[in-house]
């Protein structure tokens, strides 16, 4: 049995300027020339090296750098560390290699040294297009900043997409509908659009336990997903995922791929990967904290914190979970191909026929897939389907 015919690299930069005081993201506050760049460099090529000399040859489909904010590496670390995927393994002629970015970390020079070392692709953390809500939002950028850095991007780059974060606190329905339709007017082939949660582990988290800050209610929560839903797709920007937007082909390819069960390396500091050796999946987690991740490189060759082969019941499960979150949905053949189920094996039939008829899910040939009603209440559908009960 095998994965998809080709492979993603998530690559983890786990440093920010600041942290916001609603992320959960493994990721700490630095002063950038602070940093052994060269350390971090090698530390990264060394964990590469060990992980490609762990799992099958696979094609590589897709580069991501994550974070924290990796437009703060030093461009040539993407350098190195591209130069050391083509030399080790083959890479796909539509290789698309995506980087997350802030606006207070970009400027012209930047950018270019960020394509000139191969990047093709960028994601830019605005989370908001009003200078209130940035500054809730514990953002270092204005509005305008936001925005000029976007039009600098789009001189530069054929694929942009940024972020936004709606149903802050105090956030009307319809200021919504308004940032959103400025955010479409910049004609964008990728809109990446998230409710904003409250971690218990995090600063508004916590604000939002002691009653500082309201929550929406679930009832607002649908109306505001409902909207976007419909002011995205009139504006030609389908919800390919629950919480991504974009025109025909202007998909993040990683992320789909990761969805569809494909493998993925884990690369840095609390990086997750699905790793495939010898035709099985491994879940692999690396150390979270920074020190000790590069401590343990150092030592070692690589940052694992575990690394365990998935059974292919929890593997499966995993497929339904992440399937379901697509618009396309869960492809029948892949699905037997990947984890060795059909699933109807894995999901309870009768649960999955109500869901059908009471418009949730919806049978189409070769593919099961959940409905705008049913995205509204995704989890507690997979919940059903996976256990035969409410």
């Amino acid at each position: 049995m095998s994965a998809l015919p080709q492979m993603g690299v998530y690559i983890h930069w786990p440093w920010c300027l600041s942290k916001c005081p609603y992320c959960d993201f493994n990721s700490f506050a630095c002063d950038p020339d602070s940093l052994d760049q060269e350390a971090w460099r090698q530390a990264l090529l060394a964990e590469l090296d060990h992980c490609l000399s762990q799992t099958d040859r696979l094609r590589i489909g897709s580069v991501f750098f994550g974070g924290g904010t990796p437009s703060l590496m030093d461009p040539r670390t993407i350098t190195a560390l591209l130069e050391r995927l083509a030399k080790r393994r083959t890479l796909s002629a539509k290789l698309e290699i995506s980087l997350e970015a802030n606006p207070g970390t970009l400027d012209t020079r930047r950018l270019d040294d960020l394509k000139l070392a191969g990047i093709n692709r960028l994601s830019l953390g605005v989370q908001a297009l009003d200078d209130g809500y940035l500054k809730l939002l514990g953002r270092r950028h204005t509005a305008k900043l936001a925005l000029k850095a976007i039009g600098h991007i789009q001189k530069r780059f054929d694929r942009c997409s940024i972020d936004l974060i709606y149903g802050r606190p105090g956030q009307s329905l319809e200021a919504w509908q308004a940032e959103l339709e400025q955010a479409l007017g910049l004609g964008l082939g990728h809109y990446s659009l998230y409710q904003l949660t409250y971690d218990p582990a995090t600063p508004l988290g916590q604000a939002a336990a002691s009653g500082k800050v309201t929550a929406l209610s679930s009832d607002e929560e649908a109306e505001f997903y409902t909207q976007t839903l419909a002011q995205m797709s009139t504006n030609g920007r389908s919800a390919y995922e629950i919480s991504n937007f974009a025109l025909p082909k202007q998909e993040c390819r990683h992320n789909r791929d990761i969805w569809r069960g494909g493998a993925y390396l884990g690369i840095g500091p609390g990086a997750h990967g699905r790793e495939l050796r010898q035709g099985q999946v491994y879940i692999t987690e690396c150390q979270p904290n920074p020190a000790l991740w590069l401590r343990q490189v150092q030592d070692k060759g690589h940052g694992y914190k575990a690394a365990q082969f998935l059974l292919p019941g929890e593997r499966a499960e995993e497929l339904v979970l992440m399937g379901l979150r697509l618009a396309e949905g869960i492809d029948l053949d892949r699905f037997l191909q990947l984890s060795g189920f059909d699933l109807f094996e894995v999901i309870d039939p009768a649960a999955c026929r109500r869901l059908v008829k009471d418009g949730f899910l919806a049978e189409k040939p070769g593919r099961l897939q959940v409905t705008d009603e049913g995205r509204l209440l995704l989890d507690s559908l997979t919940r059903v389907l996976l256990t035969g009960s409410p």
